[in-house]
Parts: structure tokens; C-alpha cells; sequence
């Protein structure tokens, strides 16, 4: 395993600080990248988008996968279930100059997704999974092409090493492991020997971990307790953008001292710097919508991550939780008291989905074969019929 935290290399891009924020739906916008940069440095991935609707060119997959001037690594991430139109999507991205890298997602659990063989389930028919992978490596050309999956189906429907063998053989630039299966969804804890066990089979190809990094500490402890080149964050920065200054800081001392266990100190933020990350996401969320109505519509979402622990009352969360503009936002927040301290623990912890495992739902006789069945081909293409994917 290594014993430090070299940058990223993803072909002539070099990430220093080995992190990649998780495409989430409906949250990895512009306006969350920008702050989150703000921060601390990265890796910064577009929202998902399906395949289909780029090759569409509908309105709404283009304004996913635009990037801020200030945003000088424009890395989008893709969905899809087809060779040809993940090929015609990745082309597009190349020709346009749209994308600087570009990662392929093969770790939605949504059952509406799986129920159709796309995201999670996709991985079990080796032949398709390959040959998404290879037609968009050679689309993509000189521009780095990685994947994010999860460890399979269900315990007794494992992938990610054959997968990731695949991925490699393919000619990926970096395969991503999220440690829980599609029936886990967010439930339980992420199994981080299976993210070793990846690193251990793929020596010959970047290998990050994904799942319940929550601090700095919990990314550094999965660099030292599986050998990964860097980790992905997903639900641990909701409504907690500072954790990316967090990580910069503990990546910096553990390159300087891989093998110190000095303590890291994190961001504890009292309420008035929370209250002012939260204005300046919705400031944000305003120029990228061009709209201060549509931003306060969707900061409500961010309302309980921001404030999680904080004594601040439920009167307050359910006025913020219907703010409708920037100034009337200000009016709320005036009312906080901006000295009440870091509340600890209770700030700290899980966030975001979790919910239970549940049986993956899958097409009927979908795990009966690990090769794509005729009548199964067309099924899929009902799984990439939103604009998301998720």
C-alpha cells in the first residue's frame, strides 16, 4: 500500500489533493461546485446526465453539463446503457470542448434505474458493461475517461473485480468503488476491505474509495486502511462545503508526514460562518439559475445539512425552509445568534439518504445469465429515459 498521497494523475490533469465530490442529483450544480472549490481543492463532477438526452441536446442535459469560467477542470459525468450512444454522448463532449475529463456511472441503486438493467445492475452482463466502457475510451481520446460502480447487485451478485478488470483492460484512467452493493443502498457501513481488495487486484490503474468518508480523518484512515490513490465524497459534504478545506489541510500533512498520527484539526464552523456559507450558496444558486426565486426553491433542500445540531429551533428551520428571495433570507438569518458555537458531535456524523437494504429491483431472469439476453436489450432502453438518470 502506499504510504503517501501523491497527486491524481488523470492524463495531463494533475489533481493535488486526491478528492473527487460525488455527482449527486439535484445538488453537484455549478453554484455547489464553485463554493465547494472556495474551500479546498479537487476533483469537481457534474451532476449526472443521461447519454440519450445529450445526444438529444435537450435543454436541460446542456445546462448540466456547463461549467463556470472559473471551474478549470470541467469533468461531467455520464449515464448510459447503450455502446453507440454512450460513444455519440462522449463525442460530443470532445468535439464541443465541453469536458476535461469524463466518468461513466455504473453505481445508481435507484430501483427505478435497476428495475430496467441500468446503474447498479448494468455491471452483471459483462459483454455490455465491456463494451460501454471500451467505445467510450476510444471516444473519448486523449481526454481521461474513469467509471464509479458499486460492489454489485447483492452479496450473492458481486462485480467489481471483474468489473474493474474490465474497466482496466479497457483502458479507464481510474475506477472508483463505492464499498455497498444496490440492495445495501445507503444502509449499513461501507465495506472498505472490498475497496482494498480492488486496489490490491488493479496495481496497474488508479483506484479510489468511496462510502462513509464523514471528515478529513475518515478519508485519510481509508488511504492508509486500503491503498487507494484517493477517495470520492458524496453525503459527507452536504451542507458542509468546509470539509474540502478539511481535506486539502489533511492531505497536505499526510503527504509532508504519511506515517504521523498528529491530530487533525477540522473546520468548526459557529453559526454565523454557517449561516454566511448558506447565504453565499444561495447567492450562488441565484447567478447560476438566474433567478433568486428558482435558487431559494432549491436551497430549501440544503436547510436541515447546514443546520444539522445546531440549536437554532424548528421555527427557524421551517422559515428557511420557505425563503423566498435573498434579502428575505437575510431577514431570517439576522435572527441567529452569530457567536453560538460549533455544537460538536451532533453537527458531525451521517447526512443525506439512508434508508434501508431492500431487495435490488431487477428485469425478470436478469441474474439467470451474465451475457444480455435479446428481449433484455430492449428493456433497457426504457432505463435511460430521464434526463438525470437518478
Amino acid at each position: 500500500m502506499p504510504t503517501s498521497a501523491p497527486a491524481l494523475t488523470y492524463g495531463k490533469i494533475e489533481i493535488d489533493t486526491p478528492v473527487v465530490l460525488a455527482p449527486m442529483a439535484g445538488i453537484t450544480n455549478t453554484a455547489f461546485r464553485r463554493l465547494c472549490r472556495e474551500f479546498g481543492g479537487g476533483l469537481y463532477v457534474s451532476e449526472m446526465v443521461t447519454s440519450r438526452a445529450l445526444v438529444e441536446r435537450t435543454e436541460e442535459s446542456l445546462r448540466l453539463v456547463g461549467h463556470h469560467p472559473s471551474e478549470d477542470i470541467r469533468s461531467v459525468q455520464l449515464y448510459g446503457v447503450d455502446p453507440k450512444t454512450v460513444a455519440e454522448a462522449v463525442t460530443m463532449l470532445v468535439a464541443e470542448d465541453r469536458a476535461d475529463h469524463i466518468d461513466l456511472n455504473f453505481g445508481c441503486p435507484v430501483p427505478k434505474v435497476t428495475r430496467k438493467g441500468g446503474g447498479a445492475a448494468l455491471p452483471w452482463k459483462q459483454d455490455l458493461f465491456s463494451s460501454i466502457v471500451s467505445a467510450a475510451v476510444k471516444a473519448a481520446g486523449e481526454i481521461p475517461l474513469t467509471i464509479k460502480m458499486r460492489k454489485g447487485i447483492d452479496q450473492d451478485h458481486l462485480t467489481f473485480l471483474d468489473a474493474g478488470k474490465a474497466a482496466r483492460d479497457a483502458g479507464v484512467t481510474a475506477v472508483a468503488l463505492h464499498g455497498r452493493t444496490a440492495s445495501e443502498y445507503y444502509s449499513g457501513h461501507a465495506d472498505w476491505n472490498a475497496i482494498a481488495d480492488l486496489r490490491e487486484a488493479l496495481p496497474d490503474v488508479q483506484v479510489l474509495g468511496n462510502g462513509d468518508i464523514w471528515s478529513a480523518a475518515d478519508a485519510i484512515r481509508m488511504m492508509r486502511e486500503t491503498g487507494v490513490d484517493g477517495v470520492v465524497v458524496g453525503r459527507g459534504c452536504l451542507g458542509r462545503p468546509w470539509l474540502f478545506g478539511d481535506l486539502q489541510a489533511a492531505f497536505d500533512e499526510y503527504r509532508r508526514n504519511p506515517n504521523s498520527d498528529a491530530a487533525i484539526n477540522p473546520i468548526q464552523p459557529n453559526l454565523g460562518e454557517v449561516a454566511d456559507a448558506f447565504k453565499r450558496h444561495g447567492e450562488l444558486l441565484a447567478e447560476y439559475f438566474e433567478s433568486e426565486e428558482h435558487a431559494c426553491r432549491d436551497i430549501r433542500k440544503h436547510v436541515a445539512w447546514y443546520f444539522k445540531g445546531y440549536p437554532v429551533g424548528g421555527e427557524f428551520r421551517a422559515r428557511l425552509a420557505q425563503v423566498e428571495s435573498l434579502a428575505h433570507m437575510d431577514e431570517i438569518l439576522a435572527t441567529l445568534d452569530r457567536d453560538a458555537p460549533y455544537p460538536g458531535e451532533e453537527a458531525e456524523g451521517p447526512r443525506g439518504r439512508l434508508g434501508g437494504a431492500k431487495t435490488c429491483a431487477l428485469p425478470e431472469f436478469w441474474l439467470e445469465s451474465r451475457e444480455l439476453q435479446g428481449d433484455q436489450r430492449r428493456l433497457l432502453n426504457d432505463a435511460e429515459l430521464s434526463v438525470s438518470g437518478g
